[in-house]
Order: structure tokens, then sequence, then C-alpha cells
């Protein structure tokens, strides 16, 4: 059977699905006439976690109504991968026991594509009942500058253009709010769903920018602006669920429940899609409450409502202790002790070391306590059942894609802590991670092979600074140029914190040649 609507009569005779406890095709008809929420990046995370929580509420009658879903990047993930299965999808949790729970998701009343649905997406906002709009579009979505702080020349042409000739998702966007602001002026909820610090800020912050040149060029009316910044709210959040790739081992067993057309594809823009989506259990969802225009009860789905201040709290014990530095230091020595994945890493005792005394040594004694989710808990369960959950088909080749980019958050904030309290110079495990990275930037492992470097918008640049160092030889921080010294890369300047020393003589001794690698992380995880 094809996964689609006719499908689920069949798939109710297999007591191993969940299915829609609703009417899928009402549902869609509802949402369509009345549409409440519309979701920006129709990927694996959107159909394994925003889309599942939609369905809670319908299962349980708490709404009526499921979630548009637009995608603005890479359009084969609706054309190829939602629509021919009417929308539905199977989202599949890989528990630490090896069983699966499978569920067939239906939430998706509808899937829409930029620029094709252009149309379609402005009928929507501009209806009164559209209460939020959300995004899973990943960090770079909300960047409108390139790697050298110039202005994208898409962006940069949308700026200087009228509304309507928008082409980019966030010019789009801003057109979209204006265009709400002359057909119903109802205030409207721009929440940022993706996995980085002050997540609404940064939409914020682009979604501004643009309309402030347009305001200037005369596109835009004051009392259109005044709309905009007093009946748009960007809250903040923090979402935490581990959504690889789509694994064989999944594929597999929904192939032998007769489900067809289950392959796993890359499209043209390198998306790893298949019509299922695999996922851990664990997960989190955190969001600042600022819905202007009412929200759906998602509370009632788990996802936790507060304050900016304890959404940012959540978020910092999230990305700078307790997960998101452990997870880099993983991907950085996994990629160089020869890993392909996460669980395997967590058996060797030099690695699972690493990331344990780290985050109690180092990363617990600065976080704060949320309040909402205790820190102590989350790590626990992050070291003893997420990271080793060998059915997660996780590898530190993707999460060490953009290191680049996350380090000033994932170290940088932590390591200010330190220094702040005078402890900085007694850091012994960050440094070495940080030292690590530089000598992954060299493509080769500890045994001498070389591999290429997940993609990052800096290894153009740092790459030859590292390579120029041949191993055994004894670098200095003048051997790094100016990189050590470089806040856009750390997060302060290594220097200044009295940490580049360290930095560079960790570097020395994991750069001696082949094997320098474990037995340097054996001498200092072991202490």
């Amino acid at each position: 059977m094809v996964l689609g609507h006719k499908a689920l009569q069949e798939l109710s005779k297999n007591r191993n699905y969940l299915l829609p406890q609703y009417d899928v095709e009402d549902m869609s008809r509802y949402t369509k006439a009345a549409p409440t929420w519309l979701h920006f990046g129709a990927g694996n995370l959107f159909r394994a976690f925003p889309a599942v929580l939609c369905q809670r509420l319908l299962n349980e009658g708490d709404s009526d109504k499921g979630v548009i879903c637009c995608e603005s990047y890479d359009e084969e993930v609706v054309t190829k991968f939602l629509r021919p299965y009417d929308n539905l999808s199977v989202s599949v949790t890989l528990c630490a026991d090896g069983t699966m729970e499978k569920e067939v998701v239906g939430s998706v009343a509808e899937s829409l594509t930029l620029p094709q649905d252009v149309v379609r997406v402005k009928e929507i906002f501009q209806a009164p009942s559209l209460q939020m709009v959300s995004f899973t579009i990943t960090e770079k979505g909300y960047s409108l500058r390139g790697a050298d702080g110039e202005l994208l020349p898409a962006v940069k042409a949308d700026m200087e253009n009228p509304p309507e000739k928008s082409t980019t998702l966030l010019a789009n966007l801003v057109g979209n709010c204006l265009a709400r602001f002359e057909a119903c002026a109802t205030p409207l909820a721009l929440v940022s769903m993706d996995n980085c610090s002050h997540n609404g800020e940064k939409l914020r912050s682009a979604f501004f920018q643009i309309l402030d040149a347009w305001r200037e060029k005369g596109y835009v009316s004051e009392q259109a602006y005044i709309y905009a910044q007093e009946k748009l709210s960007f809250p903040w959040s923090m979402i935490d669920k581990i959504t690889p790739r789509p694994h064989e081992s999944v594929q597999k067993s929904l192939t032998e429940d007769g489900l067809e057309g289950m392959e796993i594809q890359v499209t043209s823009k390198k998306t790893y899609i298949a019509p299922f989506v695999n996922t851990e259990k664990p997960q989190y969802l955190v969001i600042e409450d600022a819905f202007p225009n009412g929200r759906p009860p998602l509370e009632k789905a788990g996802v936790l409502f507060t304050s900016r201040e304890t959404v940012n709290a959540v978020e910092s014990m999230k990305v700078c202790t307790c997960l998101n530095p452990l997870h880099t230091a993983l991907a950085i020595y996994g990629c160089l002790l020869g890993y392909d994945s996460i669980a395997k890493e967590m058996e060797d005792e030099d690695l699972r070391l690493l990331v344990t005394n780290m985050s109690r040594r180092e990363g617990m004694p600065v976080v704060t306590d949320p309040g909402v989710i205790q820190p102590e808990s989350f790590l626990q369960e992050v070291l003893t059942q997420r990271f080793p959950n060998p059915f997660i088909p996780d590898t530190p080749q993707r999460i060490a894609t953009d290191t680049s980019q996350k380090l000033p958050i994932r170290f940088g904030v932590d390591i200010q802590l330190h220094r702040e309290r005078g402890t900085a110079k007694e850091l012994v495990l960050m440094p070495l991670v940080l030292a690590g990275w530089l000598r992954y930037l060299k493509g080769v492992d500890d045994q001498g092979r070389e591999f290429s470097c997940s993609p990052d918008p800096m290894l153009e640049k740092l790459q030859p600074i590292v390579q120029k160092i041949p191993f055994g030889e004894e670098a200095t921080e003048e051997s790094f140029d100016a990189l050590l010294e470089d806040k856009t890369i750390w997060g302060l300047d290594l220097k200044e914190a009295g940490l580049s020393g360290l930095v560079v003589r960790y570097f020395n001794e994991l750069n001696q040649g082949q094997g320098a690698v474990r037995s340097t992380l054996r001498k200092y995880v072991s202490n």
C-alpha cells in the first residue's frame, strides 16, 4: 500500500501504528478555510516535532485545526515527500531498547512552496484567524549577510525593490505582514523554533532590517510601521529533539509492514529525506508566551510557555552547558578518531569521560537553573539515555557542520563566565576541545587518513592557517596569525582570557602525528 488517505484504513489493522484520531480530510478543509498556524520549513524536524504536537491536539479534541507548512528552500521536500502522500508522513521514534514507535501524522492540512504558491501564502497571512507563523529554517535562514559582512545579493535587491517583488523568504515574510496590515491589521506572533541562541531576536532583527530599508525608500506607511512594532511579536523559544537523517533500518521496517515508496532520497539541494522521519523520544519545546492574537493550546501537548528570561535560561543551559557543547566535542574528536556514530563514541571510555567530566567539572559550576527544567536531570538524560542510544543513527560528521558558527555560544559563553569568576585558567577540557577543532581543520584523522571536513563557511579561510603547520612541528601563538584573538570564532579573545597558550600547547600535543590525538585525549580526560 502507498501512504495516503486510503491507506489509513488498512493501517488501522496494524496495532503497531498510531493513527490520526480525527477525520484528516475534514480537518484539512476547516484549516484551509480559517488557518491558525502557518509553518515555514517542512523538513525532518518539523514533521517529527511541531506537526506531531499539532496531531496531539487534534487527537484529544483540543483543536480542530491542523498546520499549514510552506517550504521556501528545497521545494522537493513538499513536492516529492508530502503531496504524493496526501500530506501524511510516518514519524518513527527510535527507543533505547531497540523498539520503534510508529505514528502516521496527518496534521499537515496543506503544503506549499515559495515562490510557486506566493498568492496562497499571501491569502493565509491576510486571514484574521491566523495566530502564529513558526519557522524551522536553520540558523542560516535568518542571515542577511555573507561571511564578508556584506548584504547577500538577493537580500540587497529585495531591500531596494518594493515588497511585491520580493524573492527571499524573509522579505516575503515582511511583505506579507504589510499585506496583513492592509487587510485586517490583526496581531500575529512570528515564532522561530530553530535551534539557535536568541532565535526570536535573530528573526526580529532580520525582519526590521528589511522593513527599515523599505521605510527609507517610502514603500512602508507610518501606520504600517507602527503596526509592525506594536502588533507583531517575536517570541523566543528553545527546541530540543535530535532528528537525524532517515535511516535504512527504519525504511526496511516500514517496507516490511507493507508500505511502498519509503525509499530514502537526496534532493537536488542535498536534503536527505523520505516519506518518514526517525527521531529520539526525549523532546523539549519552551516558548515565550507572547501571542497577541491567541495561539493553539500547545501546553496540552507538552510545550512549556513561560517568560523570555526563563526561555533564555533554558536555552543557555542546553546550548552552553548540558547538550550542545558535548555534541560538538564528540563531533570533533569523533571525526579525528574515525567514528561515524555518536552512540558508538559513548562506548569509547576516553570520549565518554571527555563529555562527562567537561560537563560536570567545567559546565555545571556556571550553569543557571531555569526552574522549569532541572539541569542535573537534563544532563543525566543526555549522558545516559540520549547520546548512548544505539538506535539513533546520528553522526559526528553531521554535528560538525558549521562548527565555527557554534563555538562562540557553545564554549565562549561558559568560558566568559569562568573568566568573570576568575576560574578560566583552571579549565582543562573546554580548551582541549578548542585545540581539537584546530587539529580537526587539518583534515587528517589520528591514523593519518585524510577526511573531508564538514561544510563550514570559515573552512576556506581557516584551513590554510592550520594546514601550514606540519605534523610534529611546535607551533606558537603567532603560527595561527590572529585566529586565537578572533572573537567571532571563539566568542572571546583567547589571549585576553589567558587561554591561548594552553590551546596552542594542546594543539602541539595533538599534532605530533599518528596516535597523538588518542594519547593526548587519554592524558587529560582521565585526570
